[in-house]
């Protein structure tokens, strides 16, 4: 249980709000649970050791394994004992943690978490706009996960896909291109004379 037992009225209502924001867009892509107020729908751990989480979110598969836990906090709930309560202990568990915090409470929750050694994958905070209420990353450890990489058209192929085949070999060289040219026939030469006309002629003389 959280050491703020009582928030005031405003603002668990707003917790439960953005409990239920989150909820909705995480749970397109995992099996997600959530414990809004004083609800307890999906725990962490078991028997007197288990505790609650603003959202859980576990794999998609058979196992159904915690992947990400997920703790919302107000402005009244950003202190020392909620540290050391909640945060402390979701950081020791086998998943991802990311904590919400209102974007006031920024510097106070980092301080919170440095000083007592605290993990927290992705520190997120929200504001309010009107009627809608905004969420930005602020902090993502360096030991986080990074996703995969789209397969969308516009990323690019494995280097498996893109390695170009090897050039084909050249294919032989044929005879010099002067071997291929006709040779052209020579003209007949005219027999030399031969010893003996030559002979006839002078003694015809």
């Amino acid at each position: 249980m959280s050491p703020i037992l009582v928030r005031p009225v405003r603002e668990q209502l707003e917790h439960d709000r953005i409990i239920r924001l989150l909820h909705a867009k995480t749970k397109r892509k995992h099996d997600a649970g959530m414990n809004p107020g004083a609800e307890r729908n999906a725990a962490v751990g078991a028997g007197a050791a288990a505790v609650y989480p603003d959202l859980v979110l576990f794999t998609p598969d058979r196992g159904r394994k915690i992947e990400t836990i997920v703790e919302v906090e107000t402005g009244e709930s950003v202190n020392h004992l909620e540290a050391l309560a909640q945060w402390a202990h979701f950081a020791r568990v086998r998943a991802a943690f990311h904590l919400y915090v209102p974007s006031q409470m920024v510097d106070v929750a980092r301080r919170l978490c440095e000083d007592n050694q605290i993990q927290v994958n992705e520190v997120w905070s929200y504001h309010t706009v009107g009627d809608e209420i905004r969420f930005t990353l602020v902090q993502r450890s360096r030991d986080a996960s990074t996703p995969p990489r789209s397969t969308s058209s516009g990323s690019r192929a494995p280097a498996s896909a893109t390695r170009k085949k090897p050039a084909s070999k050249p294919a032989a060289r044929t005879p010099d291109a002067k071997a291929k040219r006709p040779v052209p026939k020579a003209g007949k030469s005219k027999p030399a004379p031969k010893a003996a006309r030559t002979a006839k002629g002078a003694k015809r003389k």
